[in-house]
Formats: structure tokens, sequence, C-alpha cells
């Protein structure tokens, strides 16, 4: 019996490549003269699907010219359908030039598309793939009995979120929308912040079967040129059946080294997205996600935050300040503790060394099992309050915490310095504005705790190292990662851990932009004494 279904299967299935190149042929074929076979067409290639609404209508004079309207329910505007071109087209129109015995089907095409219909958005059409793609993109369809080709008019209107404030990303001072889920919602947010005509924006379909719609954002004059052309390059020679998530053109587009480092950046906020472009960087916008990715991206732009360039100069320093020191906590604090503890007692004082060697009296493990087990703990805890319901997710990650703390320092199990050490380092990882840059800190805390349980202070420095020589071997787009810190400019030190006041910011980082370096003309100037108020 097994062998019969087998044989049947082979007999009705095609080889992939067969298949493709079917429906490659089928969506290149083009129109027909005939209303009726392109309505047949269309049943039968979009599987009569019954969100596909097809409706037939008389137009012209004395009705006696067929007309087809194709659309998707749920992804258009019903009411713009029913005003502007059905009530446009169903009324007698006293037009000799619609009457088929007098005009010829070319001209009806062009009388309807110049003069009958009052919609902004018409394209022509010809062929069944651009009709389907457009069609189930939310575009109206409009197809004319006697006509090889039609229109696609412009219609779109699902429901999406509307604009509200950014999960990921918040600020206490500054605008609080975030992007949303709608390519063009996004782009107009952008828009709204960069009102230049310079800024230029190109879309593309990437996905054999998704189709969804990517977008190039730049500001002509000020983005280099190079760096364009490579992010075109690169998104050209993607061949995937699907993009559901800028995450995907990430990974499709980014360098090819191996490393735990993201070199790209990207944001959910258009105040950080304009920023970033009037630095001279290019914005990729994804179809259906509300995250926009940034290239070229620096390390330094993992540590730096919105709020920053909203509050004062010196306020803003000394909270880059603070990120550092956390990412140095979050990366080396539970390494500097086992070595410290395990290769280097001596450089404690004496009463803090005899207090850890008393809570270390009756706990069965070393300090780096200690650690391990603190960490992947805690590791645990965050990731059930992220994917658990949010009523319940941070009572429970409180509760965990606390009890799983205090039960294991009473049971003996854990230090009261380790569970210190532990709750301090994970808490200095969330200082990063960026999650990514968070979660490589977070993993690479593991090897250097091997390293010090191994060597010491001696393996922690040789982590660092080998660290630091890696971020200067990577690359974004072909500028260095870890500029302006490597290769070093002194001039572009303002804005790195140091934020200079912005009228000391006179220029644009020279590695990304080489076309128009100068973003400020006018330097700071004090007020004179018959100025001041008084």
């Amino acid at each position: 019996m097994g062998f019969f279904n087998n044989q049947s299967k082979n007999k009705m299935e095609l080889p992939a490549s067969k298949r493709v190149d079917s429906n490659k042929a089928a969506q290149e074929k083009r129109l027909n003269l005939s209303l009726d076979d392109n309505i047949q067409y269309v049943k039968n290639m979009l599987g009569d699907s019954s969100d596909i609404v097809i409706r037939e209508i008389q137009i012209g004079a004395g009705e006696k010219f067929k007309a087809g309207i194709f659309y998707t329910d749920g992804l258009t505007d019903l009411q713009s359908v029913q005003k502007f071109i059905i009530e446009s087209l169903m009324p007698s129109i006293p037009n000799a030039e619609l009457d088929p015995n007098v005009s010829s089907p070319d001209k009806i095409f062009q009388v309807v598309k110049d003069q009958i219909l009052t919609v902004g958005a018409i394209k022509d059409v010809t062929e069944f793939g651009s009709l389907a793609t457009a069609l189930l993109s939310g575009d109206v369809i409009l197809l004319l009995d006697g006509c090889a080709q039609g229109f696609i008019i412009g219609m779109r209107g699902w429901k999406d979120r509307a604009v509200t404030e950014s999960t990921t990303e918040t600020v206490i001072r500054g605008p609080k929308e975030g992007f949303t889920e709608c390519i063009r919602t996004n782009t107009a947010l952008i828009r709204r912040k960069i009102k230049d005509p310079n800024l230029w924006l190109t879309t593309t379909s990437i996905g054999r079967v998704t189709k969804t719609d990517v977008s190039i954002m730049y500001i002509k004059g000020i983005a280099n040129d190079k760096i364009v052309e490579e992010v075109h390059r690169r998104l050209d020679r993607i061949d995937i059946d699907g993009i559901l998530e800028s995450g995907y053109i990430e990974e499709l587009i980014q360098e090819k080294t191996y490393t735990p480092f993201p070199t790209l950046y990207h944001s959910e906020r258009p105040d950080v997205i304009a920023a970033e472009l009037l630095e001279g960087k290019v914005a990729i916008l994804v179809d259906g996600t509300p995250i926009v990715l940034v290239v070229p991206a620096l390390f330094i732009s993992f540590i730096q935050a919105a709020e920053d360039y909203y509050t004062r100069a010196d306020i803003s320093t000394l909270i880059r300040m603070l990120r550092f020191l956390s990412i140095f906590i979050s990366l080396l604090g539970p390494s500097l503790y086992i070595a410290i503890t395990t290769f280097h007692q001596e450089m404690l004082p004496t009463q803090l060394l005899i207090g850890l060697a008393a809570q270390r009296e009756g706990v069965p493990f070393t300090a780096f099992i200690e650690a391990v087990m603190m960490e992947v703990t805690f590791e645990i805890l965050r990731e059930a309050g992220l994917r658990m319901p949010k009523a319940i997710a941070q009572a429970v990650s409180i509760v965990g915490t606390l009890v799983i703390g205090t039960a294991a320092v009473e049971a003996g199990i854990i230090s009261a310095a380790m569970v210190i050490v532990v709750a301090l380092t994970g808490i200095a990882s969330f200082v990063l504005p960026a999650f990514d840059m968070s979660m490589t800190f977070r993993m690479l805390r593991f090897p250097l705790m091997i390293l010090a349980a191994s060597f010491g202070l001696f393996g922690i420095i040789i982590g660092i190292f080998a660290l630091v020589l890696h971020l200067c071997s990577l690359r974004s787009f072909g500028v260095p990662y870890l500029s302006p810190f490597a290769p070093f400019n002194l001039e572009e030190q303002k804005d790195t851990i140091f934020r200079f006041p912005r009228w000391a910011m006179l220029t644009r980082p020279r590695l990304i932009n080489k076309n128009n370096i100068i973003r400020e003309q006018s330097s700071h100037s004090e007020p004179t004494r018959d100025n001041a108020g008084g």
C-alpha cells in the first residue's frame, strides 16, 4: 500500500526547479483582451480565495462596456473603493468616447484613466505577476473588457497599530513616538523630522514568497555614496523565500565575520534614526516591523542614548561615564571576584578576607562553580520574566530572585558575597541602551570567568587583549568598528565618552561622511553685558 502511495505522490509532485519555473512563467503571463478570461485566470492563480473580491460592472454610454474591479478584503479601504471607483464608473456617463461602437478599447482605456477615475495613485499593469503582487498588497485592480492592460489604484487601508511610545527605548525628556509595523507610517515619521528634498527613499521588494517592501533612506550629499551603493548591492543579492522581520535583513547583509558584537545598529525611535541620517548613515526600513536598521554601525553608537542630546552636556557626560563603568562591571564583575578569591587573596583587606572566608566556610563549591550556577539562574529568571504574561512576570521575577537567593545562601550552596556580585552584575548589564550589546557582554562574561578560574588576573588580561584585538579587526560596511578610538581621531572625541556642548560639535564623523562634514557653521558666543537681562 505504501508503494502505491509513494508512486502516486511522485507522479503528482514536480521537482522544485520545475515548480519555480512554472510559477515564474505564470506570473510573467500577460493580460488577455477578454475580461472573462482575465477574471478566470486570477481566480485560478489565487486558488479562488474567499478574501479576493471581484466585482463586474457595466460602464459607458448605455452601460455597454464591461469592467472588473479586484481587491483584497481586509487590505483595502472599502469606503474609497465605493466613493472613488464604483460611484465614478457606475452612473451612466454621457460620453460618446465610452461607447464601444464608436471608440476603440484603447481609447476607452485612456478616457477612463484621464477623465473618469478621481484617484491620485494610478499605474498601468500588463502582467498577471504584477497584478497579483499589487492585489495582495492592498491595491485595487481595474480591468476593462477588450484591453490587454489594466490599472493599479493605490487604496491600501488595512488596520495597523497606532503610533505609540517606544517600549524598548524609553526616555524622560524627548519625543515619545515610536515606529509601527507600517513602512509608510515609518517613512512619514522620519520625513516629519527631516523636511529636506535631499532625503531620498528607494524601495525594493525582497522575498520570493512574501515580497516584503524594504526601503533605503539616506540624505543625498551627506551620506557616503560608496556606502549607499554597498547597501544596494548587498540587498540586491538576497535571494530568499521570505522576509518577516528586519533581523532577516541584518543577518544577510552584515559582514561575514564570526563575532558576538552587532555590526548593524537598530532603533524604533524616529528621532534616533533622523539623527543617524544627519550624520551621513543609511537607514533600512522593512515593512512589518517597527525596528529600523542603520549602517554603518560603530561600537560607540550602542553606548549612546537619545536622551544624551536632550539634556545638558555635563549631565550627559556623567551618565555616559556611568554606562562605561556599568560595562566593566557587567563584563568583569564575576571574573574579578573569582580571580581575587581564588588566586590573589593578598589584594583584599584582612577584615574583608576574613569575612569572605567565614561565608565560604560551609559552601561545597569553588567560586567558579558558584558564579556559573548563579549566572545561569539569573539568565533563566530574566528570560522567564520576558516570556511570561505581563500581569505575573514582574511578581514572579522579583519573588523568584529573592526566594532562590535567600534559600541558596541559607542552605549553604552559595555565599552571600557571590549573590551580591551576580546581582550587581545583572543590574549593570541593563544600563546599556542597546539590548543587543547588553546580551553580548552577558555572553562574554562566561569565557572570562573560565579564564579567571584558570589563570587568575593574568587570564582576565589575556581575555581583554583578545577582545580589544577582535574589536579592532571588525568593520561595518567598510568603516572601522572602534572608530574614532581606533583609528584615533582627537577631533571626534567630543561625542564619545564625553559629550561636548552642541556648539562645540561642528563636524560630522569623518570616517562615515566624505561629502559634507560641516554640521554647524557658527560657534558658541558669550552674550555681551549690554544684552544680558537685568
